[in-house]
């Protein structure tokens, strides 16, 4: 009953499906991706608008390249999705068709939703698809992905598209069937929590120790994206996608996986996006005062209360505010680069303009493109 309530809003649906569950160390699992994509045309034609972020692309390829387990470097990771990509969504187009529905195919970097244009134009893009009725699917694109770019693991990539396109659910899959307050490989009276209310540090310390058994996450990353989804006000849950109707019961109200609830207080999008979204550049120390101006009083950042600049960035990038013990304590949009910070640090706002010839803004970080206490990406 409880979880009918707490699905009956629910329109829009984020489904992430793991490694682990259309996998296999030989590839990729067919009959797995086949009857999970049953289960989501069915959602799609009960009503649901859903977005599919789906791993799989190195492991449908890596046969193709005589590669056995992981591959070992960037350039046969690379190489293996570019051959695999194809394959996985030749598979979920096949299903989706013979069922009769459309699947498009979407690739992103971390870049592409790092700069706030072209995150809009993703999204516009993905909500265009759902009014003409096509079901997104969703992949990192890993066949140009460096370091820098990357989104590091589909559940990250998972929660960034769900407060993307505003979504009411995010519903992980994996290869375990939640979260346990202990190991269940190694602990046999492990329990699993059926709904978390908050992700406090002790929830966190659980999914420490609960891994998940293939892929490039495990239960921390998951937990970091439905602690991500919910501050956005977005439902989470996790569920094992290896069950068979498992998605089904799921959306049947049945009390299976794990449920976390959404904050009470959802942060506004913009700030969600440069919380967790738009990767932080560098860092900015400021004095006592700065930081208690920022934290206490909800001031925006000065060039008079700069300590120290670190890191290389530009105007626009984000940036990490630290006291100067070198915690952060705040992250956000800079008005000017690193170079031009170096410069005005210490001087009154009505200053900058005689120090660099030009004034972008009297602020440094202005409030209202600042957020606090953002510590888990």
């Amino acid at each position: 009953m409880i979880r009918q309530r707490l699905l009956a809003p629910v329109k829009r649906v984020v489904i992430k499906i793991g490694s682990g569950v259309i996998t296999t160390p030989e590839g990729l699992n067919f009959a797995q991706l086949e009857r999970l994509s049953e289960e989501m045309c069915r959602l799609h034609q009960n009503g649901y608008e859903v977005i599919v972020v789906s791993s799989g692309s190195v492991a449908a390829g890596k046969g193709d390249l005589g590669i056995s387990g992981r591959p070992q470097s960037i350039p046969l990771k690379q190489a293996a999705a570019a051959v695999g990509q194809s394959r996985l969504m030749r598979s979920y187009r096949s299903v989706f068709r013979s069922r009769g529905e459309n699947v498009a195919q979407i690739l992103l970097t971390r870049d592409d939703l790092s700069n706030r244009r072209r995150y809009l134009n993703a999204r516009n893009t993905i909500m265009t698809l759902l009014d003409y009725g096509i079901v997104p699917i969703i992949n990192e694109n890993d066949t140009v992905v460096v370091d820098e770019i990357r989104f590091g693991d589909n559940d990250n990539l998972s929660s960034m598209v769900a407060s993307l396109v505003e979504a009411n659910l995010l519903l992980i899959l994996s290869d375990v069937d939640g979260l346990f307050d202990k190991d269940p490989g190694k602990h046999p009276d492990a329990a699993l929590l059926h709904e978390v209310e908050h992700i406090t540090p002790a929830i966190e310390a659980m999914a420490g120790e609960t891994l998940t058994s293939l892929g490039t996450g495990g239960m921390v990353t998951k937990l970091k994206a439905a602690k991500r989804a919910t501050r956005y006000g977005i439902s989470t849950a996790i569920i094992n996608g290896l069950r068979d109707q498992n998605l089904t019961r799921f959306f049947a109200g049945e009390d299976i996986g794990t449920f976390f609830l959404p904050t009470a207080t959802p942060m506004a999008s913009k700030k969600h996006w440069i919380a967790f979204t738009k990767k932080v550049r560098g860092r900015i120390v400021v004095d006592a005062g700065a930081c208690r101006a920022i934290r206490e009083e909800g001031k925006s950042l000065l060039p008079s209360g700069i300590v120290a600049v670190e890191g290389g960035f530009d105007r626009g990038d984000s940036v990490c505010l630290c006291d100067q013990e070198r915690e952060e304590f705040a992250r956000g949009i800079t008005n000017y680069s690193q170079n031009e910070i170096i410069q005005i640090r210490g001087h009154k706002s009505a200053e900058i303009s005689g120090i660099l010839g030009y004034k972008y803004s009297d602020e440094i970080v202005h409030r209202d493109n600042l957020v606090f206490a953002c510590k888990d990406d």
